[in-house]
């Protein structure tokens, strides 16, 4: 409940999904929804002035922003590489990423800012009945979007799709903290608005805490521990690999890229050595399923008593 689901896009996409008109149909409608749940909030917060129906209108903007780099990379993703940019377009995820944290950074001084100056001046809040109304519409369009997704992501196969949308139901209940605060309102109680306001603002922080980890590992080319282990296993039981050097993953978007050293027997041929290679490689795509494409380079065993890493930097 405490610990915001993670924003990154390539644990919100699946083969399933990227491969499915239908399943990128459902993303962009949901959050075409999700936006104008954001912009009947707004209006309504321009009418009342309740910080906490702001913060949660800014809650629900940030979290819908972080759908951006995905929508960057469905855009441009797909364009061809070209003889400048060889590796394609997926790094604009990463620089839209960038961005995100930046907005989202901004919402989250707006609404705190809003909650501790409403706290040191209070002030009536108008239209308590708009302001429950439009809390109930934030929580509506989360379950609704959450539906949808669930929905369809079952329908196609995607777990991704079925993950989102169950986060999204989280979500909804940020919404209905806005209905504590009016009632704390209305119950005589004005600093309830601005105390739910900070308690949403949190909430924000929450988003761009982990949106902004995750964005500094892409850039600093950062991946899970994990599937360096997966891919060194996997090398190492391939036939004809006598043992596995330097194994190097980076994230291009929402697709992984690997460099990796194979150690061969050095009686092998040129042509069976680039065969093991191949089957490295067709082993390490079926082993890490974001896995876009692998450079496996094969090296002879060194001589007893020759460091093999030492005839590896020597060779680059």
């Amino acid at each position: 409940m405490l610990r915001p689901h993670s924003h990154e896009a390539a644990d919100k996409v699946d083969h399933a999904l990227e491969g499915s008109g239908e399943g990128i149909r459902a993303l962009w409608i949901s959050l075409a929804g999700l936006g104008a749940t954001t912009i009947i909030q707004a209006v309504v917060y321009a009418l009342s002035g309740s910080v906490a129906l702001l913060g949660d209108t800014l809650h629900n903007a940030a979290d819908a922003l972080t759908a951006v780099p995905l929508g960057v990379a469905f855009v441009l993703g797909r364009r061809p590489p070209t003889r400048r940019y060889t590796y394609g377009y997926g790094r604009a995820e990463d620089l839209a990423g960038v961005v995100i944290v930046l907005a989202i950074a901004v919402s989250s001084v707006a609404a705190a800012y809003a909650a501790l100056h409403r706290l040191a001046d209070p002030e009536p809040v108008a239209h308590l009945p708009a302001v429950a109304a439009a809390a109930f519409v934030g929580f509506l369009g989360n379950e609704l979007v959450a539906r949808y997704r669930v929905r369809v992501g079952r329908r196609i196969g995607s777990a991704a799709l079925v993950a989102d949308g169950l986060h999204a139901r989280t979500d909804g209940f940020a919404s209905l903290a806005v209905l504590l605060g009016a009632a704390g309102v209305a119950a005589g109680l004005p600093w309830a608005d601005p105390v739910v306001g900070l308690l949403i603002t949190v909430a924000i922080l929450l988003v761009l805490r982990q949106t902004a980890r995750e964005v500094w590992r892409r850039l600093m080319d950062a991946v899970d521990p994990a599937l360096v282990d997966r891919a060194e296993s996997t090398l190492a039981d391939t036939p004809g690999v006598l043992s596995v050097g330097q194994v190097r993953l980076r994230w291009i978007g929402h697709r992984l890229r690997a460099e990796c050293d194979i150690v061969v027997d050095p009686a092998t041929t040129v042509v069976a050595a680039h065969r093991i290679a191949v089957d490295a490689e067709h082993n390490l795509l079926h082993a890490l399923p974001r896995l876009a494409g692998a450079l496996v380079h094969p090296d002879p065993q060194p001589a007893p008593g020759v460091d093999h890493h030492a005839v590896l930097i020597a060779h680059r």
